[in-house]
């Protein structure tokens, strides 16, 4: 896999990968280990919001499960990318741009900054599944300090979310030709390799 990794690093240059999925899908562990792969730098909105804490009224908004204002994310989330520190490094990004609408302007930021979106990874999982996820979750207690991922009712709103909001991103980005979907059901080592395979062909493509 290890030849792989490299011929997908190559591709990437200094560009970015974007994960999306369903709560409890796994984005943010398959994140973190491209991050450690291809040596780059992930870029999270949620942990970025909530480094806000200072901010009551985007806590608030966090708290209840419900979308941050795209007003909002444009202000405090793209800045980012404008970070001198990260001018040769590859991004990953945890869901970044989450709302339709925002999708364009994520595009226009990765690209302006050095860091053109090259691929959008989903994680593909069912409802089902992710509730039987979430009962495992309440029961080995490891979420940390995630209320958004505690709480049932917060759960089912970021489910209705993503159904009505973060679908439509989904379709824009699989009619630009970004889009990877991945089985995000099986074992995250399984995953990973799906990753792996679906990026390394558009690598050598």
């Amino acid at each position: 896999m290890n030849d792989k990794i490299h011929t997908i690093a190559s591709w990437l240059g200094t560009g970015s990968i974007n994960f999306f999925g369903l709560p409890f899908a796994g984005k943010n562990t398959q994140a973190e280990r491209f991050v450690d792969m291809l040596g780059a730098t992930l870029i999270a909105s949620g942990d970025i919001f909530r480094a806000q804490k200072d901010n009551l009224e985007l806590q608030q908004i966090m708290a209840t499960g419900a979308n941050i204002p795209s007003e909002m994310f444009f202000d405090i989330v793209l800045p980012y990318f404008e970070n001198p520190e990260l001018a040769n490094e590859p991004l990953i990004l945890s869901e970044v741009g989450r709302k339709d609408g925002e999708q364009e302007n994520i595009l226009n930021a990765t690209a302006e900054s050095g860091h053109p979106t090259k691929a959008v990874v989903l994680l593909g999982l069912s409802e089902e599944a992710v509730w039987q996820r979430y009962e495992a979750s309440l029961l080995a207690d490891d979420r940390g300090d995630r209320l958004d991922d505690s709480n049932r009712d917060i759960v089912a709103t970021r489910l209705d979310k993503f159904k009505r909001e973060i679908i439509p991103v989904i379709e824009f980005y699989r009619e630009k030709g970004l889009l990877v979907e991945v089985d995000g059901s099986l074992a995250p080592d399984a995953v990973t390799e799906a990753i792996v395979s679906a990026l390394y062909e558009r690598a050598v493509a």
